[in-house]
């Protein structure tokens, strides 16, 4: 594991939880269940971001972990999408992930692609989706609904594409982070202890965009048989 990560993953790593712990810090001081789970989501996106199953592993806890945090501010959608849909999803990923290992090597997943066919199935099934929520969330009165519902439409991408083993999964879950850091950037009008979140998902959103990056280059790897 010594030479595992690369110098840059290692500084993304450092910097995202310099930033998360500095922000924990400045600005709430008493939630260590969001400081926690932003330690243990940032460090799942370095480990996705090598196509490691530890990855989804990890999320499955940050899954749990956000979704009480979304209680407390009555964003519903976000418990209902992280409980409800992404940790699940996220358990049958690391089932694919482990199933589908590279060469043999179960610390580095077989990088796959998705039909034009299955990519329209894919947001179809994404439309009902969001429009299902969508009613789900307005009895709730859930908070902020617009930016809520979004936040489901992309969590349903990028939990789908990332049980698929596609590359596309990480800038679907980019896109998300952008929606949530909007989100709880209005949370933290009321309470500035929510800043500490919104720097978490600016961390998530370095980590996604290096994520895809780096899923290029396996897939051009894996594909030249290296």
């Amino acid at each position: 594991m010594k030479n595992y990560f690369s110098k840059m993953e290692i500084i993304l790593w450092c910097s995202s939880v310099i930033l998360i712990i500095g922000s924990f810090c400045l600005f709430d001081k008493e939630n260590y269940l969001t400081l926690s789970a932003s330690l243990i989501g940032v460090t799942s996106l370095i480990f996705n971001a090598k196509g490691n199953p530890i990855g989804q592993f990890l999320m499955v806890l940050f899954s749990i972990l956000y979704g009480i945090i979304s209680f407390s501010f009555h964003y519903y959608g976000e418990m209902i999408t992280y409980l409800g849909m992404t940790m699940p999803m996220a358990v049958f990923a690391l089932i694919s992930w482990l199933k589908n290992p590279y060469k043999g090597n179960r610390a580095e997943v077989k990088v796959n692609t998705i039909s034009k066919t299955e990519t329209l199935l894919m947001l179809i099934c994404t439309i009902l989706v969001t429009v299902i929520f969508y009613f789900i969330l307005r009895h709730f009165n859930t908070a902020n609904i617009v930016p809520s519902t979004l936040s489901v439409t992309t969590s349903f991408i990028a939990v789908y594409l990332t049980f698929r083993r596609c590359p596309l999964f990480a800038l679907a879950y980019a896109a998300n982070d952008v929606i949530l850091i909007i989100l709880w950037i209005m949370a933290s009008v009321y309470d500035m202890r929510y800043i500490s979140v919104v720097v978490c998902f600016v961390a998530f959103l370095a980590n996604d965009i290096y994520g895809y990056i780096n899923w290029q280059k396996m897939k051009i790897r894996q594909n030249n048989g290296d």
